[in-house]
């Protein structure tokens, strides 16, 4: 049976915490915790008791990206069990991207690689001030080629230009001034500001926000044209019609809290 490399805690507001937990060597991960991380997005998705997700690192680190003797072992792979391997983690990184819940990078510390991948797919990220940050797969002789799409949505290819071709590191401010990072605090106060985000996430209507999210997958990059207008048109004609919004609105005018609250 394999090692279980993640952690689960489920607080009473329904804020999840699932954390990398391979401290020993800086949660890099494998073929093993890319599936038990996939495997566990997808059931938390389709768990009502989830609002908010939170990921994050055991011990010093965020996550080193990928394990060296899991690359090691790559290396005699042949084409096709190569393939595999790295559509899980494309498969990983789009399920993280892609769930209905809010989620939230509480990036711990150093944060590699593949964790900058992970961190670009979150919804929010917050940094401690401490983190350090790296692309740093052309200093290994290969490429950030499966988490270049979400790094890219995250940092632009201007950023992104410069740090995946040079593999340089950088700072927390440096993170939080190309977008990586939403938000920089200190260590003592990281879980305080997850925290603050998390609490935001838990007043809005939890389909609104699956709605939201899918919003704006299906708009960002689009030229204005009638296409788009009459999508949005459609999206906002259906979910008004759905009791979450009738609950959301009737709250409003009777001034009171909404019933997911």
């Amino acid at each position: 049976m394999a090692a279980t490399y993640l952690d689960h805690t489920l607080n009473d507001n329904g804020v999840m915490t699932l954390t990398l937990n391979r401290p020993e060597i800086h949660n890099a991960f494998d073929d093993v915790l890319i599936k038990q991380l996939t495997d566990a997005l997808l059931e938390i998705d389709q768990d009502d008791r989830v609002r908010v997700l939170v990921l994050t690192g055991a011990g010093k680190s965020f996550s080193a990206g990928a394990d060296l003797n899991w690359m090691r072992r790559m290396a005699d792979y042949s084409d096709e069990e190569n393939l595999n391997d790295a559509n899980a983690l494309a498969k990983l990184l789009h399920v993280l991207a892609d769930t209905s819940k809010p989620t939230i990078a509480r990036v711990n510390g150093a944060a590699f690689g593949g964790g900058v991948g992970l961190i670009s797919a979150c919804d929010v990220a917050v940094g401690a001030a401490s983190s350090l940050y790296s692309l740093s797969e052309v200093r290994l002789g290969i490429i950030p080629s499966v988490i270049s799409p979400f790094v890219l949505r995250a940092i632009g290819s201007r950023q992104g230009g410069r740090y995946m071709v040079s593999g340089e590191r950088f700072d927390a401010e440096t993170a939080l001034k190309i977008g990586l990072l939403h938000e920089v605090a200190s260590p003592d106060d990281l879980d305080q500001t997850v925290a603050r985000n998390a609490g935001e996430f838990l007043k809005a209507g939890p389909k609104a926000i699956h709605e939201c999210k899918m919003l704006i997958a299906g708009v960002a990059n689009r030229s204005i044209d009638d296409a788009v207008l009459q999508d949005t048109a459609a999206r906002i004609a259906r979910v008004r019609a759905t009791d979450e919004a009738k609950e959301g609105l009737n709250a409003f005018l009777e001034k009171r809290k909404a019933g997911w609250l």
